[in-house]
């Protein structure tokens, strides 16, 4: 199948879809918060270098997302989709830079073609493009950082300084981005499986080498050498902190990730087949291209096993070399001839086919669109689920069936996800953000319980530092005065009756940042607070 320009259009359409339609639907997390509030105070404090989250030292994860988003501050502030685009615009990086390399590996733009759809229809993908966190950042340089490596490592000798130091440059602002995660989560397995499927070599190299090694050292490393000079002792207990974190810290069993395939979404059954390499590696002929793919989505795996502290987000890294064995099969299935191939397309063809009717039909069922849209939207889901199922059963044409899910994820993008998302939330939230243009509290510092802990959640929405104080202490009281205090208690409760009467309060209101309703299991009291302007009498 040629790659028309229609084909590529297709895939920037995805792209838009994927990324920046209705990217403020997800509700913030904790990671999404801690970034975002760094970020603020870096535009507001104006300490680039060593940055701080609600006032404490903030040196536990490199700082250029984190630039990035203070950035974005100073030009649109408090704007949430702004922020959430720059991530958008690292899942673009990556999508081009795995499309580069699938095509470099296999000489084959359909491959690339194919690879790309999968990768941006793979939920993680998703989720995670939508969500400015550290993570999308490491992973999207690191694969820059593997494409010009592996074309340094097989081209001839006179090419490498057109390769390794541009490979060198985007290790470093890997490293920038989050450490060593994705040298061990993303650039380990890819050179290892690339070593044992391609002839790749360091010979008459190691002058291009050396300089991608001094190149990824300056950009990666200047930070940090800054913070062992000028913040010796914080960054050693950072380290010690971090170092901790990685053997106590949500440790789980090493069986913990069996589920990695899950995560890919639509394309769960395809990826579990997958994983039966002896069939595949049989059937599947010239097989280089399966075999690097399940390899380095192996290695991924085992390494992420291997590590005590596991959650399912470090899971991002192992979407790319999935993305590339889910279309290794696709490929394959498209001109196979045994029987259990066409039976695993058909059942999953039907089951996706299945999958994209009710959603279709969830609207009208469940009420969650205005009727006359429910029903239109209906018809188009029901569209694509004939497409798929034509594609799947009656004949197969896996690329076009690849095409059809990646259209019923620009129909969910696009008209699905914010209204629906909308409907989820807690009805009766009322945000401490709507302090934020309170006049009474303009220029006034927020704080505390000193006994209390305060979500950064909530210091994100706040928009400004909340930091602990001493109401036990009137001298304490007194010195900081006028102060808003955010407590799960009313001031009374959380004052003493005679430092109270020596002040003068205001109530501001009870605000509820829970995102869940207060039937669901997520729903806290952490989100739950007072807001009371302390002042002289």
């Amino acid at each position: 199948m040629k790659i028309s320009v229609k084909a590529y259009l297709f895939v920037v359409v995805l792209i838009i879809a994927t990324f920046f339609v209705s990217n403020t639907a997800l509700p913030t997390d904790i990671m999404e918060a801690r970034n975002l509030v760094t970020a603020q105070e870096i535009a507001h404090d104006g300490n680039w270098l060593v940055p701080t989250m609600n006032g404490e030292l903030r040196l536990e994860k490199p700082p250029l997302p984190t630039w990035v988003a203070a950035a974005i501050c100073k030009v649109c502030p408090d704007s949430l989709s702004a922020q959430r685009m720059a991530a958008g615009v690292m899942g673009i990086v990556w999508t081009l830079f795995l499309y580069l390399f699938a095509k470099y590996v296999t000489h084959s733009r359909l491959y690339g073609f194919v690879t790309t759809v999968v990768f941006l229809t793979c939920y993680h993908i998703v989720v995670m493009g939508r969500t400015a966190t550290w993570d999308i950042y490491c992973h999207a340089f690191m694969m820059g950082a593997i494409y010009f490596l592996c074309r340094g490592l097989s081209e001839p000798p006179e090419q490498q300084y057109k390769t390794l130091p541009v490979a060198g440059l985007f290790m470093g602002l890997s490293f920038l981005s989050k450490g060593p995660v994705s040298f061990y989560a993303l650039l380990l397995p890819a050179i290892v499986a690339y070593a044992i499927f391609f002839p790749c070599s360091l010979r008459k190299k190691w002058g291009g080498f050396t300089l991608m090694i001094v190149i990824a050292l300056a950009v990666g490393s200047w930070w940090y050498i800054y913070l062992l000079i000028y913040q010796h002792d914080a960054v050693e207990y950072v380290i010690h902190k971090e170092s901790g974190a990685w053997s106590d810290h949500n440790v789980r069993p090493w069986y913990y990730y069996w589920r990695f395939f899950t995560e890919t979404g639509i394309w769960a059954v395809l990826m579990l087949g997958a994983l039966f390499v002896p069939y595949w590696r049989k059937h599947i002929q010239p097989n280089k291209q399966y075999l690097f793919s399940i390899t380095f989505t192996l290695i991924v795996l085992v390494l992420l096993s291997l590590m005590p502290e596991k959650k399912i987000r470090y899971l991002l890294p192992i979407m790319a070399p999935s993305a590339m064995t889910i279309a290794s099969l696709l490929l394959y299935i498209k001109d196979a001839k045994d029987q259990v191939t066409k039976r695993l397309y058909r059942a999953n063809g039907i089951l996706v086919a299945i999958i994209v009717e009710a959603v279709g039909i969830a609207p009208i069922i469940m009420h969650w669109l205005p009727l006359g849209w429910a029903i239109v939207l209906a018809i188009l889901f029901t569209a694509v689920a004939v497409a798929l199922l034509m594609f799947s059963v009656k004949e197969p044409r896996p690329v076009l069936f690849a095409c059809g899910v990646g259209v019923a994820f620009m129909l969910i993008e696009c008209c699905l996800l914010g209204p629906i998302s909308s409907l989820f939330g807690n009805p009766d939230e009322h945000s401490i953000r709507a302090t934020r243009h309170i006049a009474a509290l303009e220029g006034v510092a927020f704080y505390h319980p000193q006994k209390e802990e305060k979500r950064t959640e909530l210091v994100y929405e706040a928009g400004r530092k909340i930091l602990p104080l001493n109401l036990a202490d009137s001298n304490a009281v007194k010195y900081h005065l006028p102060f808003a205090l955010v407590s799960s208690k009313t001031v009374r409760e959380e004052i003493p009756a005679a430092i109270l009467q020596q002040v003068d309060t205001v109530r501001i209101g009870r605000y509820d940042d829970n995102k869940h309703p207060k039937k669901d299991r997520h729903y806290t009291a952490d989100f739950i607070n007072y807001v009371t302007l302390i002042k002289k009498k």
